[in-house]
């Protein structure tokens, strides 16, 4: 069955990179939000297997944007995936303790991107 992931980026290129390596490497369902206002409606109202959430977006990043995907009932339980350019270690301590699946860095391999995802949430 095919999995559904919805990638969350304010970049365009870094949303259609993503969404084509994860289409034609994973043959997964893929929608995409350019915001965190955006990404909250979509959750809502879709099932998804997985969120991959860039955290440096204007207006709502991706910590507000997590904040309240697990705030809802309806978005909760779905895992998160963050993607960041900001992967240094003292980066890394400042992403202790949100409840996400996993941090991985920007840039990604597009065609390795839903095998990375698999192993992480061992789907």
């Amino acid at each position: 069955m095919k999995k559904n992931i919805l990638i969350v980026d304010d970049e365009e290129d870094v949303r259609a990179i993503a969404k084509l390596g994860l289409e034609m490497g994973a043959g997964w369902n893929v929608l995409t939000a350019s915001s965190g206002q955006e990404a909250l409606k979509i959750a809502a109202n879709h099932k998804l297997d997985v969120i991959l959430l860039d955290m440096m977006m204007p207006n709502m990043d991706g910590r507000e944007t997590l904040q309240q995907l697990k705030a809802n009932p309806a978005t909760k339980k779905i895992p998160v995936i963050l993607l960041t350019a900001k992967f240094q270690q003292s980066d890394r301590e400042s992403f202790t303790g949100l409840d996400v699946a996993a941090i991985f860095a920007k840039p990604f391999r597009p065609l390795k991107l839903g095998e990375q995802i698999s192993e992480v949430l061992n789907i």
